[in-house]
């Protein structure tokens, strides 16, 4: 099998995880970027591989672009399902990957600022111009429901109605949240003056939140927006930290974590259970900063 045929073979593969598998296109991009990578680097054809190959090719690869365990992890996702689908066509009576011991993720904590980080990002934000109320607006209403960017994204103007909003998140499972008293405010007046201003003739918009050409805004928008006034403050954070505060900052508030759950639309209360381990070591911090030990006391 020739260099040529191999990624002929990519490109069946591909058309496999997407027409049978019916994988998402972002997952099939991250797999078909990395099984390319694989076919170049490694000096021999497909069928004849072995486990060692794949050993060598990861190991450098990891050193080579400075992936992360998680990366790698997911990397050797692709290439497993890629060898499952060889052995389906017969290419192979093997999968070599399964001698290989799957690299460990680590339980990374989530990134969480304090409840004075945030004040001190949302009031930064100037409220004089449209687009810096609209900001304002969306980033309260991100952290007083703990949305998720899509979410909020996907937002309608229909969706708020007496103080509570209505979200659509992960496999189109809806749920209805209460909207603080703070983003209330301005969401009436976002609606009532700054939105009419941004959409302008566009009258048949339905996104609650838009550019200042009156379509709705997208994830890189509010990305870079974010970004923008985080590093005013200096404050390191991403628009999901807002997500991951919003979830700390009640259970530290005395919330139960079933409510948490509903609230976030996790569908398995282990996914919510990782914000308490937050929650934990920020106790055991302040245990060690002020507690007298016994030889203190004695």
């Amino acid at each position: 099998m020739s260099r040529e045929t191999d990624c002929q073979l990519l490109d069946e593969y591909i058309d496999y995880l997407i027409l049978q598998r019916r994988l998402s296109k972002a997952t099939v991009a991250v797999y078909k970027l990395e099984i390319g990578l694989f076919l170049e680097a490694i000096e021999t054809e497909v069928e004849h591989v072995t486990s060692q190959d794949m050993e060598t090719y990861l190991i450098l690869s990891a050193k080579r672009r400075g992936l992360s365990p998680r990366t790698i992890a997911r990397n050797v996702s692709a290439l497993r399902s890629f060898f499952l689908y060889l052995q389906k066509e017969k290419i192979r009576s093997d999968n070599p990957i399964t001698l290989l011991t799957r690299a460990k993720i680590p339980s990374d904590l989530p990134l969480v600022s304090t409840i004075e980080e945030i004040d001190t990002l949302l009031e930064s934000i100037d409220t004089d111009t449209s687009l810096g109320f609209r900001d304002r607006c969306m980033f309260e209403l991100i952290y007083s429901c703990g949305l998720r960017i899509s979410e909020a994204c996907n937002l309608q103007v229909d969706d708020y109605v007496n103080h509570s909003i209505r979200v659509v998140g992960k496999r189109n499972k809806m749920r209805a949240i209460p909207v603080g008293d703070i983003a209330c405010t301005l969401l009436d007046a976002y609606l009532g003056d700054i939105r009419p201003d941004l959409v302008k003739a566009r009258y048949n918009e339905k996104a609650l939140f838009v550019g200042r050409n009156g379509h709705k805004m997208t994830r890189q928008a509010i990305f870079k927006r974010f970004k923008m006034y985080c590093e005013r403050i200096h404050l390191v954070a991403k628009v999901h930290t807002l997500r991951h505060s919003f979830a700390t900052h009640l259970l530290e508030g005395g919330a139960d974590l079933r409510s948490v759950q509903e609230l976030l639309g996790h569908s398995d209360i282990k996914t919510t259970q990782i914000y308490t381990h937050v929650h934990t070591n920020d106790l055991k911090h302040a245990y060690d900063a002020y507690h007298t030990n016994e030889e203190e006391k004695e």
